[in-house]
């Protein structure tokens, strides 16, 4: 079964915008549109529930039970316990205060591994944590093809390592690492995972239950919805962990590492992302009776039609010799997030795009680690082509026409 973009589009305000219109947005890993039951849930909570929640009298409990909604189906769809989900401000927040945690936990002599091809928001934080003596190893890249070795990772692997911090999908490579293997090969060291879900989950909500991760971050503005940091934690390791919030929020998982206050009307909001993927469920007739059957069912169409629409873009990169394909030149292993490096700047290539109605991206993403392992000139970056389930084959075309004439 194909993707129905008809319908899909219908429910997203955005395309119906006229000062978008001729418009064709292709910087999606910066964040995407919105969808209307996102919208709607915003705007019913700042008009009726914009009030302290929980409180003992109705709209302060019609609040309150809003938020708790929007976690137990999410959770749900992703395949964890209710309290194991969490929300904050970012996901680069949420970075910070669970390295500050494992900061607590860690002795010295201790090692985690990070990688260079993430996103700086994932790898940071942790990296700081050389400062309290923990010692910081870096799984490295292929320079040629920023792909990850698992064989490389073995080698970094012993008893003193607490921790693997890896991308599900970096968000310049695109490749989509196995997690489920990296995970059960860091479990048998007796290390724990985080992985950065961030440039991979707009792309279809995974199981994070079925692939083993103990951490699981990615953002809800890449995904249809609210600007807010969205976080797993596994039951087991978050007990472990030093809490992070207020002294009598400890007993409650979901807020131990989240000290700020939630934003209540972006949490509540969140329940519209699992009202989009019911609807399209639904719509198409897939998916078993279940959050997460439906939200497995979406996630293949998503990225069947992503898959689509990719391939020919690859192919017409990996022919320019003027022109680097950062990552996998097949769609079937990658995301459909695409960095060239060019003679010319990113930041100018896509200035010029502009003018044929491409809105993209160039520049480095916070990945200066991957780009630079890569021989990426920092000076000019890499012109990123990014696109989700809601863009269209017209669309590709016009990308494709424009790169012709800007390239």
């Amino acid at each position: 079964m194909q993707l129905d973009i008809d319908f899909v589009r219908s429910q997203f305000p955005a395309f119906a915008e006229p000062s978008l219109e001729g418009q064709a947005f292709f910087e999606n890993a910066g964040g995407s549109y919105t969808c209307q039951p996102v919208i709607d849930r915003l705007t019913r909570f700042y008009h009726q529930r914009k009030v302290q929640p929980y409180g003992p009298y109705a709209a302060s409990q019609l609040g309150g039970a809003e938020m708790d909604e929007a976690r137990v189906r999410l959770a749900a769809i992703l395949g964890v316990e209710t309290d194991e989900l969490s929300f904050g401000p970012s996901t680069t927040q949420n970075t910070y205060v669970l390295a500050q945690a494992f900061r607590q936990w860690m002795k010295p002599g201790d090692a985690i591994i990070v990688t260079n091809q993430d996103h700086e928001a994932n790898t940071g934080p942790w990296r700081r944590l050389a400062e309290a003596g923990v010692e910081v190893r870096e799984w490295q890249i292929d320079p040629e093809s920023g792909h990850l070795d698992l064989e490389k990772l073995e080698d970094l692997l012993d008893d003193d390592v607490r921790l693997v911090c890896f991308p599900h999908c970096s968000n310049v490579v695109g490749e989509i690492n196995p997690v489920a293997e990296i995970s059960a090969r860091a479990h048998a060291a007796g290390a724990f995972v985080c992985v950065d879900g961030v440039s991979y989950a707009p792309h279809g909500l995974p199981d994070v239950g079925a692939m083993g991760a103990d951490i699981y971050l990615f953002s809800s503005y890449k995904t249809y919805g609210p600007h807010q940091g969205i976080m797993v934690i596994r039951r087991a390791l978050g007990r472990m962990l030093p809490n992070q919030a207020h002294y009598f929020n400890a007993d409650t998982l979901y807020k131990r590492f989240t000290p700020a206050g939630p934003d209540h009307a972006q949490v509540a909001a969140s329940a519209g992302m699992a009202d989009y993927i019911d609807a399209l469920a639904a719509h198409h007739g897939v998916g078993e009776d279940t959050p997460g059957g439906r939200g497995e069912a979406v996630h293949d169409l998503m990225r069947a039609h992503e898959q689509r629409l990719l391939q020919p873009l690859l192919d017409w990169a990996a022919s320019r010799n003027s022109v680097r394909l950062l990552g996998p030149e097949t769609a079937e292993n990658r995301a459909p997030t695409v960095a060239l490096a060019c003679e010319k700047p990113g930041y100018a290539l896509a200035e010029a795009l502009g003018e044929h109605g491409i809105m993209a991206g160039g520049g480095d993403f916070y990945a200066v680690r991957a780009l630079e392992a890569q021989g990426v000139d920092l000076d000019k970056g890499v012109l990123r082509l990014s696109f989700v389930h809601y863009t269209s084959q017209v669309e590709m075309d016009q990308l494709l026409n424009a790169l012709e004439a800007v390239l």
